[in-house]
């Protein structure tokens, strides 16, 4: 009878795992896989309870999913056995072609270990193949690599028996199908985390550009982005709407320009440290209308992804109203407040931009020479040409694009530094100097050197005394006004204080400087009118030469003394006369 059936039982088998596998692929989440895989054992497998013990990442084992006793169910669904406890548990036994039944025989020294399990009561089995409440069958579920997915556990056979070659082939096709189902259940379930994650981090993504957007477009200050690298370098690519304004441009002209293109030619050098490097600089940018405007440009240097292009995000800030104010406080420093003249520290400094520290017929020493590669190095960067923006045909800085000509040509306070020292080339070879020399008499033997004429007024005393201060002041002016007009573009006319006033003029000889004097003395002798009053001042003139060796305040000296002399050798009324 048990051959004649063995044929049914093996089809009814086989149609009782087709469709519980088949029911394994409806699930859509992990844990919908895992309660239909211990459901399908009890209702396709004949078996009255069913366990999935699930690995976790820390290698341990949790009870995932439960069916067949809802009162066992709340008991251990979730709790946890050690791997260890389990590697034991599935090396013991019997192995029945990769099940593992350990019998109750042997499963009582199971009885204290950690691992998750339940208890059935029952009578003792009267026959051999009979199933004992404290027998225990594993199906182990391997993924695809080889390593432990999971395992299953079952008990109490609906039959009451053992199952036979067909049940554990069944139990043991479908633990495989199970692993499978896990598997991809598992698949889909990172697969959904990545896709929310992505979808979060787009949005964040797409959140940030346009927080970036909106303060790019929308800031008070000018922004761009420039590319950085390659033929295109420094290119503008974008640029907000105030960098448009400032520049007076459009955004689809600048995109044709780079910063290089619209830097002023003067700050080019520092335009290229500062892109190459990142950091901030001031310097000048051109607008439309052919100015330039003081800028504040801060590079920061960004990657459009881990390892895409890197860009210049710069920002603009128009500081023109503060370099104004620069200026003006440096020329208020530097200048007369009553004259707007140069004022004596001024005048110092640009006497002592011209001059060394040794005459040119003084020959430098060894020790001397070999200091020269250093200080006077140093001293000439630091010097007229450089800290005053250039020399011109006199040896003083010369008129720049945006500087004014006549006395108001240095408008650098302070354009020398500590006088230089002879190069090491022997007399007269100096690091970016003109040595400066004096005509050795007052004859003129041809030789051209920088002359100072010092002039003091004669007869200011009594106008201030008889008219006030307000007449006194408006005289000044004039007479600052009338030395100025009178003098070469390149020359200084300075103010020391008082009614006392000096002016340079370079590249004169000895009859030019008389000349020179004579000029500006009936310059400021016309009457000069001053709320309907003709008063009259007479000037006199000392000419003084400045000579390397000598210091700006011997230089001032020396033409002051002969100022007093030539003032003593006229009459007190031939002196107002002028």
């Amino acid at each position: 009878m048990e051959t004649e059936s063995e044929p049914y039982v093996r089809l009814a088998t086989l149609r009782q795992l087709h469709r519980v596998v088949a029911e394994l692929n409806t699930a859509r989440s992990l844990a919908d896989t895992l309660q239909t895989v211990v459901d399908g054992i009890v209702v396709g497998l004949g078996y009255e309870l069913a366990c999935v013990n699930l690995v976790r990442p820390d290698g341990d084992l949790v009870v995932a999913a439960f069916a067949g006793d809802p009162a066992a169910e709340a008991l251990i669904t979730g709790r946890v056995g050690s791997r260890p406890s389990w590697d034991r548990r599935l090396t013991m036994g019997e192995n029945w072609d990769g099940l593992r039944f350990i019998p109750h025989t042997e499963g009582w020294i199971l009885m204290e270990d950690d691992v998750p399990q339940w208890h059935t009561d029952g009578p003792d089995p009267r026959f051999e193949d009979e199933w004992h409440p404290e027998d225990r069958l594993y199906a182990p579920m391997y993924a695809s690599g080889g390593e432990l997915l999971g395992v299953i556990s079952v008990d109490r056979p609906r039959n009451g028996r053992r199952p036979g070659a067909w049940g554990r082939e069944a139990l043991q096709m479908y633990a495989f199908q199970a692993a499978i189902a896990i598997s991809n259940a598992r698949l889909r379930a990172n697969m959904q985390r990545a896709l929310v994650r992505l979808e979060r981090e787009q949005q964040a993504l797409r959140a940030s550009e346009e927080s970036f957007r909106q303060a790019f477009e929308y800031a008070p200050s000018g922004m761009a982005i420039a590319e950085m690298g390659g033929d295109q370098h420094g290119r503008l690519l974008r640029t907000n709407d105030a960098l448009c304004r400032l520049l007076g441009r459009p955004a689809s002209v600048l995109r044709r320009y780079s910063f290089s293109d619209l830097v002023h030619p003067e700050d080019i050098g520092t335009l290229l440290r500062t892109s190459a490097e990142g950091g901030r600089a001031e310097l000048r940018l051109g607008r439309r209308d052919g100015t330039y405007v003081w800028v504040s440009l801060r590079n920061s240097v960004v990657a459009d992804a881990a390892d895409g292009p890197r860009f210049l995000l710069t920002h603009v800030e128009d500081i023109e109203e503060r370099k104004r104010h620069e200026l003006q406080l440096a020329h208020r420093a530097s200048h007369d407040s009553l004259t707007g003249l140069p004022n004596s520290a001024e005048l110092r400094a640009r006497l002592g931009a011209r001059l060394c520290r040794r005459p040119q017929s003084v020959r430098a020493t060894a020790v001397e020479a070999l200091d020269a590669a250093y200080e006077g190095r140093e001293g000439a960067h630091l010097g007229g040409h450089e800290a005053g923006g250039g020399a011109g045909e006199h040896g003083f800085p010369a008129d720049g694009p945006d500087r004014p000509t006549g006395t108001d040509a240095f408008e650098y306070p302070g354009g020398g530094a500590g006088p230089l020292v002879p190069g090491p080339g022997g007399p007269g070879a100096y690091d970016h100097h003109v040595h400066t020399v004096a005509p050795a008499t007052d004859i003129d033997d041809g030789t051209k050197g920088l002359a100072v004429l010092f002039c003091d007024l004669d007869g200011f005393k009594s106008i201030n005394d008889r008219f006030g201060h307000h007449t006194g002041d408006a005289v000044l002016i004039e007479v600052a006004r009338r030395l100025s007009t009178c003098v070469r573009d390149g020359d200084t006319v300075a103010r020391l204080g008082g009614d006392e006033f000096v002016v340079l003029a370079d590249g004169l000889g000895a009859a030019d400087a008389a000349d020179l004097a004579v000029r500006l003395r009936n310059a400021i002798i016309p009457p000069i009118r001053v709320d309907g009053r003709a008063v009259r001042v007479g000037a006199s003139f000392g000419i003084g030469w400045a000579s390397c060796g000598m210091s700006a305040d011997e230089v001032l000296r020396s033409a002051d003394q002969r100022m007093y002399i030539e003032k003593r050798s006229r009459s007190k009324a031939h002196r107002r006369a002028g």
